[in-house]
């Protein structure tokens, strides 16, 4: 078997060593007898499983005691309908930042709840930069501001997160958390589709600073009440449990692997090998994002035409690099570099590229 160089923007890549652990175990985990997706959520052994993961998570991201940290079902969409839910109440003024696809997304869950607030919009630039702050029309009164921290289409991260004041900050850091240090504390909540980053697709990760679970919210079933989900730790339906137990066992790889300070390391080697090679390429190929906000995790670029873009996607998967086509809403090629993604995968990137331009410039 060969394993090609996965560039996924998600599902993502797993690390191999997880994925031959989870083969390993599938058969009869741990002695049990049976598989870890056969044996009760609510058992002793599933439990402490749970309980390691969310301690691993912890450590990892430096998630202080005052959070609360959830494994749902669904991903980051689902929160996106959910925050407005639990943490505004029906019509409150909400302020969103949107800085690209997702951005615009998450204010589409929300507008049936809540009076969106549309702080900053880059989309007249085409997502191409990040509103300056200064021009950020903030509510006094908002009940919370939303931003999305990497945006995985367009190609945007926010690299120095903007003090918002006293309304608390929640922000989707699906395809960048764990990829570097951050400063929990800023924010009011932080959530994450796992499918990038931190595991499979199907489970979700909700960090909560627990005072705004004391917030009435909006009437709702119980199942969409965070609270109701905290106080039963993740287990007030049947979870995935297959999903929880991979992402533990990526939790336990990232810090075997230094961390978040040696991801950190990691994605800017990686990010600025390929951005070099763009930069580099005489305008063969192009990325139009502002140097100052490219995101480390997802590089989308150009060629000269979309018939030069799909050869392009065409022979790099011949040659064991998968999945580089650019997402439909713009085109071109996109190259996803999260934290599964090794070294060795941007340099034959890198090195397909310029033997790419030398056959076709």
């Amino acid at each position: 078997m060969t394993r090609a160089f996965n560039f996924s923007a998600g599902p993502a890549a797993l690390p191999e060593e997880v994925l031959r652990q989870a083969q390993a175990e599938m058969l009869e985990w741990n002695g049990v007898g049976a598989s870890i997706v056969e044996i009760s959520h609510r058992s002793a052994d599933f439990m402490a499983v749970a309980a390691q993961a969310e301690a691993d998570l912890r450590t990892l991201v430096g998630i202080p005691d005052d959070y609360a940290v959830l494994f749902l079902g669904g991903g980051a969409t689902t929160q996106q309908a959910l925050v407005p839910l639990n943490f505004a109440s029906p019509g409150q003024r909400v302020d969103y930042v949107v800085t690209g696809h997702w951005g615009k997304t998450a204010v589409r869950q929300a507008k049936p709840y809540v009076d969106v607030n549309i702080a900053a919009d880059g989309g007249a630039g085409g997502f191409r930069d990040i509103p300056p702050v200064s021009q950020w029309r903030l509510s006094r009164d908002a009940a919370y501001v939303h931003v999305t921290a990497n945006e995985t289409i367009h190609g945007i991260e926010f690299r120095d997160m903007p003090d918002v004041g006293n309304v608390p900050l929640v922000a989707d850091f699906s395809s960048s958390i764990a990829s570097e240090p951050i400063d929990v504390s800023r924010y009011g909540v932080i959530y994450a589709g796992a499918q990038k980053n931190l595991g499979p697709v199907g489970i979700a990760v909700v960090i909560i600073r627990r005072d705004l679970l004391e917030r009435a919210g909006q009437p709702r079933a119980d199942i969409f009440d965070y609270r109701s989900h905290a106080a039963r730790d993740s287990m007030l339906n049947t979870p995935p449990t297959w999903n929880w137990y991979m992402a533990g066992l990526m939790f336990k790889w990232m810090l075997a692997q230094g961390g978040v300070e040696a991801f950190a390391k990691l994605s800017q080697a990686k990010s600025a090998l390929v951005y070099d090679a763009i930069d580099g390429s005489g305008g063969f190929y192009r990325n139009d994002v502002a140097a100052a906000v490219r995101s480390r995790m997802n590089i989308p670029f150009f060629l000269a035409s979309e018939e030069l873009d799909a050869r392009f996607v065409s022979e790099a998967k011949k040659a064991g690099l998968l999945a580089l086509k650019g997402h439909k809403a713009v085109g071109g090629i996109r190259a996803s570099l999260y934290n599964a993604v090794p070294l060795e995968a941007a340099q034959a990137l890198v090195a397909f590229m310029a033997d790419f331009q030398k056959r076709n410039g």
